[in-house]
């Protein structure tokens, strides 16, 4: 057991379904709240409906993503504040999604991303071993070339596999010493809806794994969360304490949906 001299206080949210401009404006929110000191550090699960695609960054929206299959399908697209590749975000059955909100000195790390990503991995990895799968951290992948569209495509430094299988895919950005990260832990998969997505990936499901896969049986939404949440506060001694919104962090969000998330000017890439 690691022993900590002091705990540190940090905020649990867990927020209802919701759809991709929304979740996205939240993310943001908290982040612009935590470097202004008006938001605590944050963990955050949510899930998405209806389900949706999520560009990175600075991704292209091209052919690699199919626009017209999610309107036929009836998934959603948007684009993080995060960078990295797209991902499906399916609904709280087969998914899970997470952010972290916090600043350098919340962690006691400088302003590095790989130092953070590190941090956030030995928790995930605790959590899903407490789970029952074999999760590994990849710190040096084998892979290289260009970026793949597909976020599952490729396992990135500090992210997590099983069997050489990428179980979650995350993504970070800086700003003002504060950082924000994502990530998607894969519960279960459609593998059509995701073939139909990603028409230029060859094979989606060649690359990545499931907790489904791992444990022998579909693990329910809540059951991860709790299991993730209860890995951060042993590995890191926090004290994570639910609760919800404030008045300014509500305001935020709806703002950031109106003039941004929900655009066809943010959509189409940041300016």
């Amino acid at each position: 057991m690691v022993l900590f001299l002091t705990v540190r206080s940090w905020r649990l949210l867990v927020t209802e379904a919701t759809d991709g401009a929304t979740n996205m404006a939240v993310d943001e929110a908290l982040w612009r709240g935590r470097q202004t000191g008006a938001s605590p550090p944050t963990l955050r699960f949510f899930a998405w409906a209806p389900p949706t695609v999520s560009l990175g960054y600075g991704q292209p929206l091209d052919e690699s993503v199919d626009a017209a299959a999610c309107r036929r399908l009836g998934v959603g697209l948007v684009r993080r504040p995060t960078g990295g590749s797209a991902i499906y975000h399916d609904g709280p059955e087969r998914e899970l999604t997470y952010s972290v909100v916090a600043a350098s000195e919340d962690i006691y790390l400088s302003a590095d991303l790989l130092a953070t990503y590190r941090w956030i991995a030995a928790a995930l990895q605790r959590g899903m071993r407490a789970l029952g799968a074999a999760a590994e951290i990849v710190a040096v992948p084998e892979h290289a070339g260009p970026t793949p569209a597909f976020c599952f495509a490729r396992t990135g430094r500090y992210e997590i596999e099983i069997d050489g299988r990428k179980l979650v895919g995350s993504a970070q950005r800086w700003q003002r010493r504060c950082f924000l990260q994502h990530g998607s832990v894969l519960l279960g998969v459609d593998e059509p809806r995701l073939r139909a997505l990603f028409p230029t990936t060859p094979d989606p499901l060649a690359t990545l794994t499931t907790l489904e896969a791992a444990l022998g049986h579909l693990p329910k939404f809540e059951e991860v969360a709790a299991a993730l949440g209860r890995a951060f506060e042993e590995e890191h001694g926090l004290a994570l304490e639910p609760g919800g919104l404030s008045a300014e962090e509500m305001a935020r969000v709806e703002t950031l949906v109106r003039d941004k998330y929900a655009t066809n000017a943010w959509l189409a890439g940041p300016a």
